[in-house]
């Protein structure tokens, strides 16, 4: 066998030919810090009750906010495939530390960094609908807490990394097809300026997993991996949810637990006074006033709440679908959290869910996503009630309060996709209708729209010549429709006294040219499964800029080829 040092050794002198960041900085000593002088500070577990069990057998865990488990997947000569540079940055660690040997083992799990403290958390949630119990990190297992030189909180995560007592009847892994798509589309979402947890490393483990992707009866061996997952905290809608269903002593795990999320991660609300007066009226009567300085609960999950709205605006806006958005998916920071059968939109589909579960009622689908965030509101409102947090008028204002964010945002954001002065119901609501006729690609459209002149004289059959390259095989009903359309756009133009080429500009700053289609992925995981990474990183260079126009990386702008609808590609399982 191979050991891992001479394997790492290559990989490492592969990476040493790549140019080190698409932010500035070259390759050498950036004064950054080694693994071994990561700053851990691990509150959740000094802090919150915890199980006294530390075994991964499957299990109800009751009345602690996690286990303290290592990580146990078995590796094998790991490997790294690719890394974040920035998000290196944001733990201020070295950049040379991702040459050592070692790291794969470190970021695999296969050894443990001193100072870190392993846990998994436990949470519930509601799945489709439906209440689900105990649910929990069944395969990712945090590390620990790590402060940086701001003093800023990052709990590093490595999903794949063996069971849990959360695992139920699972073996706690990732793949690497999973774990590829994981890691690209963390660090996408970040690039176009959308809430995200990030990712700062993707391991192979060097073993094999068995997994029925289709749920066909036909299993196959795939190649294990991990990624390491970051964010400010992992807390979701569930890790209230569960303690609240359960009802007496766990009520007092929901207050500790948002004690917890306002002192670390909503410092501002511990500090918030009556002199702020956030007082607003609900209704006619006296009673209907919520006086958000008088209950920081309230206030707290109004700021959840508004967070949530504005995350699903920009997802609607970049064409994003989830595709699994149970309660225990939904980050209470805001965050785009648990990336699996995800899909950005190619042609424009208000009913498009890229998950195969989500077929019989398309629940989770593009066009459902804003109800859905909602009423994951309303369930994480109930949890806080049931503890006596917050009471029902302060529940429902949060709840008001995600409707009134997220129509303020999503018509700010289609309005600066349009480059229009200011947002116009009629016109975007009927560009839709005409996108989703003609199936015209999402992404495509938007950043083409900005090469049209607002000439209100040019000729009629010039009109629509800026847009050949995305309205293709439109019969001549369809082109007199197009037609009607951007002869309103331009007159809407016309009346901003904006240049063309300063409007151009505008708009190519909110409608990337590039995004993560399920295809870019998947010839990205064909490759890295037969032991080329060089496309994983070529993605990860591209969706670090996904705004600019990238000379000579034109075809990964292209609509998806044929092959690119077959199951697994366009569509995926939640278990994938």
């Amino acid at each position: 066998m191979e050991s891992a040092t001479s394997s790492v050794d290559a990989v490492t002198a592969d990476f040493k030919n790549q140019s080190l960041s698409a932010e500035g900085n070259g390759a050498g000593k950036t004064g950054g810090l080694r693994l071994e002088d990561l700053n851990w500070d691990n509150s959740f577990v000094k802090i919150l009750p915890g199980d006294p069990r530390s075994d991964p057998l499957p299990r109800q865990v009751y009345h602690a906010c996690y286990t303290k488990v290592s990580p146990s997947a078995e590796v094998e000569n790991p490997q790294l495939v690719a890394w974040s540079e920035s998000v290196a940055r944001l733990l201020d660690l070295e950049l040379e530390e991702f040459e050592r040997p070692d790291f794969p083992l470190y970021f695999s799990g296969a050894s443990l960094m001193a100072g870190s403290v392993p846990y998994a958390q436990n949470y519930g949630g509601h799945q489709f609908g439906s209440w689900a119990g105990q649910l929990g990190d069944g395969r990712a297992i945090t590390l620990g807490e790590v402060l940086n030189s701001k003093s800023e909180r990052w709990e590093l995560q490595l999903k794949g990394a063996g069971k849990t007592p959360y695992s139920r009847f699972a073996d706690g892994l990732a793949v690497l097809r999973s774990s590829v798509r994981e890691f690209l589309c963390s660090e996408a979402m970040h690039h176009l300026g959308i809430p995200t947890t990030r990712a700062l490393s993707l391991v192979t483990t060097g073993k094999f997993v068995t997994r029925d992707m289709f749920y066909d009866g036909n299993p196959k061996d795939e190649p294990g991996a991990i990624v390491c997952r970051v964010a400010p905290s992992f807390l979701r809608f569930g890790s209230y949810q569960l303690h609240a269903s359960r009802g007496k002593e766990d009520l007092e795990i929901v207050r500790a637990l948002a004690d917890y999320a306002i002192k670390h991660n909503f410092p501002h609300i511990e500090n918030m006074t009556q002199s702020e007066s956030l007082s607003f009226t609900t209704g006619e009567d006296e009673d209907s006033v919520v006086d958000l300085t008088a209950n920081k609960y309230a206030a707290w999950a109004v700021e959840i709440s508004e967070r949530s709205a504005s995350l699903f605006a920009r997802w609607q806006g970049v064409g994003f679908t989830h595709g699994v958005l149970n309660t225990d998916n939904m980050s209470i920071l805001g965050l785009t959290i648990d990336y699996g059968p995800f899909g950005f939109l190619d042609a424009f589909d208000p009913s498009f869910t890229p998950n195969t579960t989500d077929l019989p009622g398309r629940r989770y689908c593009f066009a459902n996503q804003p109800d859905v965030g909602l009423w994951n509101i309303a369930q994480f409102g109930a949890a806080l009630s049931a503890a006596g947090l917050i009471n029902e008028k302060e529940a429902n204002y949060a709840m008001e309060r995600y409707g009134t964010k997220f129509m303020d945002e999503y018509q700010a954001i289609m309005t600066r996709k349009l480059g229009i002065p200011k947002y116009n119901k009629q016109l975007i609501g009927k560009l839709l209708n005409n996108m989703a006729v003609d199936k015209v690609d999402y992404t495509n459209f938007f950043r083409t729209l900005s090469n049209l002149k607002a000439d209100p004289n040019l000729p009629e059959d010039e009109l629509l010549v800026p847009l050949k390259s995305v309205l293709l095989d439109i019969g001549k009903e369809r082109k007199e429709a197009w037609t009607t359309w951007v002869q309103s756009y331009i007159q809407e133009l016309a009346a901003s006294g904006i240049s063309d080429e300063e409007r151009k500009v505008q708009m190519n700053s909110v409608n990337p040219k590039y995004i993560l289609r399920n295809y870019l992925c998947q010839t990205a995981i064909d490759a890295a499964e037969v032991g080329d990474y060089s496309e994983v990183r070529r993605l990860l260079k591209l969706v670090e800029r996904p705004y600019d126009e990238q000379p000579g990386m034109e075809k990964y702008a292209r609509l998806p080829p044929a092959w690119a609808y077959r199951p697994g590609v366009c569509m995926l399982s939640c278990s994938s």
